[in-house]
């Protein structure tokens, strides 16, 4: 099973390969994007590397080291599912940067030749200047290694960066150990941002004018005020379709016509004027006939009338009043700013910033346009920056994590997941007291965690940051105890409280799991930690931190509302936890599994094995009710206490059962739906069995009035489970298929290999009402 548990195959069978490259192949075949289509020309180009590796037998797909020749430090190149191409992520054709650090060194173009380049002298003064300065930055952990040579060295440590040499240097021609030049340097603080300064700017430069709202100024500014002459000169005669006598009407006529030639020629957005029924179009198209000399028909007679009442009756005749107004209220919103222009106002505010990194303060990049910007642009000065853009700009300011989530720039646990290294990476470091030192550390941790997870099996563990051999060579840098644990812990605590409370209904990623786990490791908590693992590679049994994480819950969790209703017997969970840690101190070796929690899992599942991905769920989803998976560790262990309390999370997570109960209604696959909806339930039973008795009391008589706020069939299809709580609540239990009172009350699982009761749609008028307990 893998640790990160992506979304991956069965199998690692070549089958799974094949389906992405045909995939990749219809994409680059078909798309209509030409940028679509050369990436989807890169994504066949690696599986075809991954076919390649597997049938001539250099790839070993499941292994922690599935590269033959390559030691597991290596980054490998990871396709999705897991897959690796054989390919280094270090490796391939020299970049810019080091073929520049070449010719300034003198020395070919070549890996190696800049290897040895900078264990020399000279090179060794480059390195140590990059170290001082932190000009630098650190894409892929490998180019991070010259530079620990490099401090190894100053700090006296000559044995241990020959010896880091020694490991490097098999692999010197192939892959990258040179960081990257960097007109800045890195971050060093404990504020993170979701985007860069870049980023933002490369999205503003993608907004082209959007060509609906081009369309319409067109039309405002052009053809309608070309129409109003039109009728002016029409009304100019004694009724429509009277031509005057004297030359002077037509002239101005042939000058209109030839006016609108140009126009038409200049201004090709709206395409209205062309259409033969419009008002325009009769005008012009009369005109053009009695400039002509023609006498118009009956047909065009009674078109042009109709035009000409139809326009007057409308808006009113060109200068009145009425047709004033209407014009003026017009060009005023057609001299709005367009978002395009505005988004080029913010970008050059941009500029002037620092470009890898987060903007500390926002707010004067949103500010309206100044009167500067109006001299320069032509922008009318104080028009306001739109929200659209605002959101753009936001994403890119760096704060705390916290501050992040209350403006919401973090709106989601997955979006959380993708920031939260940067804020490890920066606490992780501080276990080391050389300035210099903790900077490289926190920029190959960053770097580390760009590292795509592989496809694993048979209990394999992705490969940490602690067996990089750079990281190695400096370990015993690293200070220990209260100094640097309790940093560790703080800011465990306070993620941990800021993802259950900011996102009470949502499980937490995988991604996230893994930074918690960092940070526990640091302060020393033991805490046992836990991913959500894939359905459709389970192999059918645990890592022995499952059963810790059960024993976890059990201390905090006995006797409670969340044992009770999952019929959970906590004490003997307890137990067999004792007795296989005792059992792992009499042997000379950790265990890999826990055969006894697994036996657990596939007994409360309900059948005697795993196989199907149903099956292999109902028992992945025991295990995520016996741990409540991370909930009652990060509170038993790390201490979280929502500022809000628990009561109020627990009606946070009823609101989003009930959302994605709404979900289910009509969907054709409902499955992955009521998976969440159980997962959030789930969440809900731990935050309120952490509840007073009153205040569980008073949380059920709000759950039938938030139902109610929802479509009515939400609550029909509630209705089971919410018995099913009030029963729990009031200290009885369910009967061995999960059911009470009948069948009336239901245990909500998320996973069914039989048909889920929560799936069918509702009969009209059933249960309709809502429960208010």
């Amino acid at each position: 099973m893998n640790e990160n548990a992506e979304k991956q195959p069965l199998t690692a069978a070549p089958s799974y390969a094949y389906g992405q490259l045909t995939k990749a192949f219809t994409t680059a075949l078909t798309h209509q994007d030409a940028g679509t289509r050369t990436r989807a020309q890169e994504r066949m180009r690696r599986w075809r590397d991954v076919l390649d590796g597997m049938a001539d037998g250099r790839l070993r797909i499941g292994s922690r080291t599935p590269v033959a020749g390559l030691p597991a430090w290596v980054t490998p190149e990871v396709v999705h599912g897991g897959f690796t191409t054989g390919n280094a992520a270090a490796g391939g054709p020299l970049l810019p940067y080091e073929a520049e650090a070449a010719r300034e060194a003198g020395v070919p173009a070549d890996r190696r030749a800049l290897f040895d380049h900078f264990l020399t002298e000279p090179g060794l003064v480059t390195l140590w200047d990059l170290l001082d300065s932190g000009r630098y930055s650190v894409a892929v952990p490998e180019e991070a290694a010259l530079l620990t040579v490099a401090w190894l060295v100053r700090a006296g440590e000559v044995a241990r960066a020959l010896e880091l040499v020694r490991t490097l240097e098999p692999f010197a021609g192939r892959l990258r150990f040179l960081p990257r030049p960097s007109d800045v340097p890195g971050p060093d603080t404990l504020a993170v941002h979701r985007r860069t300064v870049a980023d933002a700017g490369q999205a503003l430069a993608r907004r082209g004018p959007n060509v609906a709202v081009e369309t319409q100024r067109e039309a405002l500014t052009v053809w309608l005020p070309f129409a109003d002459e039109l009728l002016a000169h029409w009304l100019e005669t004694t009724g429509p379709g009277e031509v005057p006598a004297d030359g002077d009407w037509l002239e101005r006529g042939a000058e209109l016509l030839r006016r609108y030639r140009l126009l038409a020629q200049e201004h090709t957005l709206c395409g209205k004027h062309r259409r033969p029924k419009e008002n325009l179009a009769v005008l012009r198209g009369a005109l053009e006939e009695a400039v002509a000399g023609c006498p118009l028909d009956a047909r065009r007679l009674g078109l042009l009338r109709h035009a000409v009442t139809s326009m007057v009756r409308k808006r009113g005749t060109p200068g009145s009043e009425r047709h004033t107004t209407l014009r003026h209220k017009q060009a005023d919103q057609a001299a709005l700013p367009s978002h395009h222009a505005l988004a080029q106002v913010v970008l050059r505010r941009l500029s002037g910033l620092p470009q890898h990194v987060g903007a500390a303060d926002v707010a004067p990049l949103v500010t309206p346009v100044t009167h500067q910007e109006h001299r320069d642009t032509g922008l009318p000065a104080g028009a306001e920056i739109p929200a659209a853009i605002r959101q753009v700009v936001e994403a890119a300011l760096s704060a705390p994590i916290g501050t992040l989530v209350e403006r919401g720039v973090v709106p989601s646990a997955e979006v959380l997941a993708e920031l939260v290294p940067q804020l490890v990476a920066a606490t992780t470091a501080q276990a080391y007291e050389d300035e210099s030192l903790r900077k490289l550390m926190a920029a190959a941790y960053r770097a580390f965690r760009n590292r795509r997870s592989l496809l694993l099996l048979d209990l394999e563990r992705q490969v940490r940051i602690e067996e990089l051999p750079w990281v190695q060579a400096v370990a015993d840098r690293r200070e220990s105890g209260p100094a640097t644990e309790e940093p560790a812990l703080t800011a465990l605590r306070r993620l941990g409280e800021s993802a259950v409370q900011a996102f009470p209904g949502t499980l937490l990623p995988n991604p996230l799991v893994r930074e918690l786990g960092v940070l526990a490791r640091q302060a020393d908590l033991g805490a046992p930690l836990v991913e959500e693992l894939a359905a459709d590679i389970f192999m059918g049994t645990f890592g022995p931190k499952f059963l810790r994480a059960a024993r976890d819950a059990a201390e905090l969790l006995r006797g409670t509302l969340y044992e009770r209703y999952y019929g959970i017997d906590y004490a003997a969970v307890r137990n067999m936890a004792v007795v296989e840690a005792g059992e792992a101190l009499t042997r000379s070796y950790g265990a890999r599994a826990s055969p006894g929690f697994a036996r657990l899992c596939t007994e409360r599942a309900g059948h005697g094995g795993y196989g199907s991905v149903a099956a292999n769920g109902k028992i992945i989803e025991q295990a995520q009710i016996l741990t409540t998976h991370n909930l009652a560790t990060l509170v038993r262990r790390a201490g979280i206490l929502p500022e809000t309390g628990w009561a109020d999370l627990a009606c946070r997570c009823f609101r989003t059962v009930c959302v994605l109960t709404a979900r289910v209604h009509g969907n054709p696959r409902p499955l992955g739906t009521i998976k969440d909806v159980a997962y959030a339930w789930r969440q809900m039973l731990f935050h309120l069995s952490l509840c007073t008795a009153d205040e569980q009391q008073r949380v059920l008589g709000q759950l039938g009035d938030e139902a109610a706020r929802h479509p009515r069939h939400v609550s029909a299809r509630l209705a089971p489970a919410l018995a099913g709580l009030r029963l729990g609540v009031a200290g009885g239990s369910f009967d061995a298929d999960g059911t009470a009172d009948g069948g009336r009350a239901r245990r909500l699982l998320g996973w069914s290999t039989d048909g889920h009761w929560l799936r069918p749609d509702p009969s009209p008028g059933a249960g309709l009402e809502p429960d208010r307990g």
